[in-house]
């Protein structure tokens, strides 16, 4: 049994990027957020992590979310957080006016002549 099937609250499996920072510091690592439930998560990362250590970890849409480390598999980590959060927050996109998702629009103004030099 690897464990998976002793889990009591479901887990959703999604990517996306995240801040940590463990507690007592300062320092943000970069984090890519594997799955999410209303109890954890689990991160992979370069930062150095141990069982018990507590952290904040940055999740879109939630903010700060407090939490401690409940296993380490290689650059992987589970944590547990204090609090419950709402997992389906994290999933929702920035959105504008009208229900459109925010995104980058490059411009459509007009560069001028090939071969002329604009001047910036």
């Amino acid at each position: 049994m690897d464990g998976s099937e002793n889990r009591q609250i479901a887990r959703d499996s999604l990517f996306l990027m995240a801040e940590l920072r463990l507690d007592g510091t300062s320092v943000e690592h970069r984090i890519k957020v594997r799955n999410l439930s209303e109890g954890g998560m689990m991160g992979e990362g370069e930062v150095r992590v141990r069982r018990g250590d507590v952290l904040d970890v940055q999740i879109r849409n939630l903010g700060w979310v407090r939490g401690s480390v409940a296993w380490v598999q290689e650059s992987r980590f589970g944590v547990a957080f204090v609090e419950p959060i709402d997992p389906r927050l994290a999933r929702i996109r920035a959105e504008g006016p009208g229900g459109q998702i925010n995104r980058f629009e490059p411009t459509r103004q007009s560069l001028g002549e090939p071969g002329q030099v604009r001047k910036v």
